[in-house]
C-alpha cells in the first residue's frame, strides 16, 4: 500500500503544528487523534476537533483516512474544544440538581419562604402528588443515564455544563417555588384534572423510557454507527412510525401533563421553552437521518407527527 503523509494546521492561523510521514491509509481519524495527542500531550483526544475545511463540520473518529477526499497527502486542521467533561458525568450533575432542590421548597424551608410552623405543611393533596412526579421524572433520567443511555460523543465542553446547569437547577427552583408556595391554589377542575394528568404523565414517561431503550439497543455492541430506529413489539415505540424523535415528543408530554396537573405558569413558560429547544434538537436529527440514509421514512416528521 502507498503511505500517506498528513500536515495538520491550526484552524484558525493555518501555522503548521505537526507533519505525520508514513500514515496507513486504513488509519482513523481516531488514530490519527492519538498521534497528535503524543506530540501535543495536552490536547487529549476528546479535546481534539480534527477537519477537512477550517469552517467545516469535525471528522467522525472512525472515519478512514483513505476514503476522504484527500490525496497521498492530507491537510487537516485542528481546533481546541478546550477542557471537556464526559457525558455520564454532565447528566448526573445536570439531574441531581433539580431533584434535592425542589424538595427545598417542598418541605418549606423557613430561609426559602420566611414562615412560622402553621405554614410548614401543605393542605392541598396536588402538591404532594406534583412532588412524587417531579421527583420520579428526574430519578428515571438518572437511571437512564447509568443504565441505558449509550452516547455516541464522549464528551462535552467543561463551559457548557455551568449554562446548562443554571437552566435545569434555575427553572426547577422557580417551579418549586410557585408549586409549593402557601398561596398556590390548586386546579380549576379538581381530581378530574388532575387524575387525567397523573395518567398522560405516567404514559408519556413509559413511552420515553421506552424509546430510550429502543435507541439504546441499536448500540447494543458499543457501535456508533448511526442506524435507522424502526418501531418494536413494543407499542411505546409505534410512534417512530410518524416521528424521528418520540422522545422528545413524549418529553413534551410529560411537561404539558405536569402544566395541566399544577396548572401553574412557570411550568406551563418551561413546557414552551422544552418544546422549543427540543423541536430545534429534532429537526436537527431528522435532517441528519435524511442526509446520511437515502431510505429514510419519508412520512416521518421531526416531533410532531404529520405536522412538524
Amino acid at each position: 500500500f502507498v503511505s500517506h503523509q498528513v500536515e495538520i494546521l491550526d484552524w484558525e492561523t493555518k501555522k503548521q503544528l505537526c507533519f505525520l510521514d508514513k500514515v496507513e491509509p486504513n488509519a482513523t481519524i481516531r488514530e490519527i487523534r492519538l498521534m497528535f495527542h503524543k506530540l501535543y500531550p495536552r490536547w487529549y483526544p476528546a479535546r481534539q476537533s480534527i477537519k477537512l475545511d477550517p469552517k467545516g463540520k469535525s471528522l467522525r473518529d472512525e472515519e478512514i483516512l483513505q476514503h476522504l477526499p484527500v490525496g497521498t497527502t492530507a491537510t487537516l486542521y485542528f481546533k481546541d474544544l478546550g477542557p471537556q467533561i464526559g457525558w455520564t458525568t454532565v447528566f448526573l450533575i445536570e439531574y441531581t440538581g433539580p431533584l434535592f432542590i425542589y424538595f427545598l421548597f417542598y418541605f418549606r424551608m423557613t430561609f426559602v419562604y420566611g414562615l412560622d410552623e402553621r405554614f410548614t405543611s401543605s393542605s392541598h393533596p396536588v402538591v404532594n402528588l406534583a412532588c412524587i412526579c417531579h421527583s420520579f421524572h428526574y430519578i428515571k433520567r438518572l437511571i437512564e443515564t447509568v443504565f441505558v443511555h449509550r452516547f455516541s460523543r464522549g464528551t462535552m465542553p467543561l463551559r457548557k455544563i455551568v449554562k446548562n446547569c443554571l437552566y435545569y437547577w434555575g427553572f426547577a427552583a422557580w417551579l418549586a417555588y410557585y408549586i409549593n408556595h402557601p398561596l398556590y391554589t390548586p386546579p380549576s377542575y379538581g381530581k378530574k384534572q388532575i387524575n387525567f394528568a397523573v395518567i398522560m404523565f405516567l404514559l408519556c414517561e413509559a413511552g420515553n423510557f421506552s424509546i430510550h431503550v429502543a435507541l439504546s439497543d441499536l448500540r447494543r455492541n458499543g457501535s456508533k454507527t448511526r442506524k435507522i430506529p424502526y418501531p418494536t413489539k413494543n407499542p411505546f415505540t409505534w410512534l417512530f412510525f410518524f416521528v424521528s424523535c418520540p422522545n422528545y415528543t413524549y418529553e413534551v408530554g410529560t411537561w404539558i401533563s405536569f402544566t395541566i396537573m399544577t396548572q401553574c405558569v412557570p411550568v406551563g413558560l418551561f413546557t414552551l421553552l422544552c418544546f422549543i429547544q427540543m423541536t430545534i434538537w429534532a429537526k436537527d436529527k431528522h435532517c441528519t437521518y435524511l442526509r446520511e440514509f437515502k431510505d429514510y421514512p419519508s412520512h416521518r416528521m421531526p416531533i410532531i407527527p404529520f405536522l412538524l
